[in-house]
């Protein structure tokens, strides 16, 4: 049955970059979140295996499920630019973490000629033939300057990128209408995993509570629940990486799921 039991609230670990994972996850459990996405970038690097087994126990044993891997590579770059997908693939089974974001590309789809297109296709069936080997999903996230910065084209992906172990991450999009951003999560329904949760405000780059956007969230997630398959929604984009507002938005959050 569908219910807002499917849907559990936890937190994206890149919105509190200055706490270590040991803070991260003591903050988790005063906040009531469920759940972590850890961040390759701050805490726990790619091919750092040793913080990643350790993070991971730590998470465990505070009762809190990881997520995902939050890997920050790009599809069709990050093999010459780094980092290799072997790496982040090997971080992530330390870590334990049963998904990993990626990002398709580093071209916008309005800037992303055919061929472009077909070889981050490719590419993306390519690592999610390794992934799936490991036990683990990859997932796209909704990113600007990416083939996943539009409706039409996130569409025109999902049709194309067929492989049954490719899903989407969805966030809202800034600057743009309730309206624009439930047909952006109708069209990744789909197959999508997670979603993040914050509020930005009319200037894209001002965090601010989640409670001033309460409503907008009502909505996003009377769609999410339609499908009753089990996702987090990770709080993102703290206002001003405060610990204390990070309490504040958990609390909004388990009152949207449990609305």
């Amino acid at each position: 049955m569908a219910g807002h039991e499917t849907i559990k609230p936890g937190l994206a670990s890149v919105s509190l970059r200055q706490l270590n994972p040991a803070q991260l996850v003591n903050w988790c459990g005063t906040a009531a979140l469920a759940g972590i996405e850890w961040d390759g970038e701050t805490h726990v690097p790619h091919g750092d295996y040793a913080t990643a087994r350790r993070v991971g126990a730590l998470t465990r044993e505070h009762g809190i499920a990881i997520v995902a891997y939050s890997s920050y590579y790009r599809i069709g770059a990050s093999e010459r630019h780094g980092p290799d997908f072997a790496r982040v693939l090997e971080t992530a089974a330390h870590l334990q973490a049963p998904l990993i974001r990626v990002r398709a590309g580093i071209k916008s789809s309005a800037d992303a000629d055919e061929a472009y297109v077909n070889w981050i296709v490719e590419q993306s069936a390519h690592i999610a033939g390794l992934a799936a080997a490991a036990g683990i999903k990859v997932a796209y996230e909704c990113q600007a300057g990416t083939l996943t910065d539009s409706v039409g084209s996130i569409v025109s992906l999902l049709d194309q990128a067929r492989h049954p172990n490719l899903y989407f991450l969805w966030q809202p999009t800034a600057g743009k209408t309730v309206a624009y951003n439930l047909q952006l999560l109708r069209a990744v329904l789909p197959r999508l995993t997670n979603v993040r949760v914050f509020h930005r405000g009319p200037d894209v780059a001002a965090r601010q509570a989640l409670a001033a956007e309460a409503a907008d969230w009502r909505e996003y997630f009377n769609l999410l629940r339609q499908d009753g398959q089990p996702r987090y929604a990770l709080l993102k984009l703290v206002k001003h990486n405060a610990p204390e507002q990070l309490q504040a938005d958990a609390l909004t959050l388990r009152q949207l799921l449990s609305a």
